[in-house]
């Protein structure tokens, strides 16, 4: 690989720069900030990258200085920190002021897998615009963050800018076209971050914007009268008779009834994750190499598969759910050491806790269909019981900007330290991307 030009030499800073203090980057350890990974999507509604954001765990909710300084320190001791298990294979959005972008360990990033947002507060001049160009020479994407109008600021750094992130929520929808139509003539790419409907997505596909950061694809749109499609219903089946404990040939029988499955499993199975010395080429080996408690959470996860699509290994919600369940298995063994049980439930409530947005249906309906414990029951459309608590505890920790308070919370509650928080975080994210890879192939 050609070798990469070295970043420029940031130019003398006045003590009474607010970028100074940005020169030394304490140490920073986990327990000094809370971590978020905010999935991005493109058009077609699959996975493109995630925003990393990181919380000063000292900060109040708005605190945006502390939360820059926690970025700052987070990029210093990426390596530590272990920063490409959260990134995984897609890239990484991260925020970035001036001090950042003059520093020396901005270059302890992975240039050709992240973006970096330059803030909206981060004041123009040319020694700026020379640093961007320099970075950008070096392999950076940059990305232009909660851009509400165009300005001379923005002028002058658009040419070195690929991405115009806008928030929607902080701008009428009729500015929002002209807005959109302006930085797509400029040949922009346009992310529209904070879309928490499905009616916000569909106006903003509307207007010509490419990507979208928000939560708005893991809420059920509720259809009236839908019906679960036969491939789902199958899983559900099988799902049915591995609680009953029937025998392997009629689970293998179900399988069959659906050929993408068979497929599905048949990939899955010979991966290199499992080891196995041989090929397995014939369900009924497949079932017995796997074992049932393995099959119950691949088919869990399956449910989330996009089967319309060449590929849905990328699908948002597959990896959203299936990060939940991993992290509720990690924290109910944290809790409970020894008992598989209370960490196999842990991993089911956090999977079916987005079966109402798979589905299209209110949660209650869904759990007719489906058989059920009544604590699963409750953590699913109460939130309450030790799994409820759990699964809060997760839904914070993906909503950070929104619900930090209640995060720390949360943890107090449970006992739980922000250390312990983060590294069964790093653990799910590693095992999530574990799972989008062997779909993916």
């Amino acid at each position: 690989m050609p070798k990469k030009s070295e970043p420029a030499a940031k130019p003398p800073m006045d003590s009474n720069d607010p970028a100074a203090p940005a020169d030394v980057i304490e140490p920073l350890q986990a327990k000094d900030f809370f971590l978020a990974r905010q999935p991005i999507l493109d058009r077609e509604q699959s996975l493109v990258g995630y925003e990393l954001l990181f919380r000063s765990a000292a900060s109040g909710p708005a605190n945006v200085s502390d939360d820059v300084a926690a970025t700052a320190a987070v990029i210093a001791h990426a390596a530590e920190l272990g920063i490409n298990n959260v990134i995984g294979n897609m890239p990484g959005y991260v925020n970035v002021d001036a001090a950042v972008l003059y520093s020396d360990f901005i270059k302890f990033l992975p240039s050709d897998r992240v973006v970096l947002e330059i803030l909206e507060t981060v004041k123009v001049t040319p020694e700026l615009v020379t640093r961007v160009a320099e970075l950008s020479r070096a392999g950076f994407t940059f990305a232009l963050d909660d851009v509400v109008a165009d300005s001379p600021d923005i002028q002058q750094l658009l040419p070195l800018i690929r991405i115009i992130k806008i928030d929607v929520m902080a701008i009428d929808p009729s500015k929002l076209l002209v807005l959109a139509v302006h930085f797509k003539r400029a040949g922009k790419l346009l992310l529209a971050e904070k879309v928490e409907t499905v009616d916000q997505y569909k106006e903003c596909l509307a207007f010509g914007f490419d990507y979208f950061q928000g939560y708005y694809f893991a809420k059920p749109m509720v259809m009236r009268g839908k019906k679960l499609d036969s491939s789902k219903v199958v899983i559900m089946q099988i799902l049915a008779l591995l609680v009953k404990d029937v025998d392997n040939r009629e689970i293998v029988a179900f399988i069959k009834k659906d050929v993408a499955l068979s497929i599905t499993l048949l990939r899955l199975v010979n991966t290199p994750v499992y080891g196995f010395l041989r090929h397995i080429d014939s369900l009924g080996q497949a079932l017995f190499a796997l074992g049932r408690r393995q099959l119950k959470r691949w088919l869990q996860i399956l449910l989330y598969a996009n089967t319309q699509k060449g590929s849905h290994a990328l699908s948002p919600l597959v990896l959203l759910a299936a990060t939940r369940g991993k992290m509720l298995e990690l924290l109910a063994e944290r809790l409970h050491p020894g008992r598989r049980k209370a960490a196999e439930t842990a991993f089911t409530v956090g999977i079916m806790s987005l079966v109402d947005a798979l589905f299209g249906m209110p949660m209650d309906l869904v759990l007719k269909e489906t058989k059920v414990s009544e604590e699963i029951r409750e953590a699913l459309e109460s939130r309450t019981g030790f799994y409820g608590d759990l699964l809060k505890l997760a839904e914070c920790s993906e909503r950070m900007e929104k619900s930090g308070e209640e995060m720390q919370e949360m943890l107090r509650h449970l006992k739980l330290t922000l250390d312990d928080l983060y590294e069964l975080q790093l653990i799910a994210f590693e095992w999530t991307n574990t799972i989008s890879s062997n779909m993916g192939n």
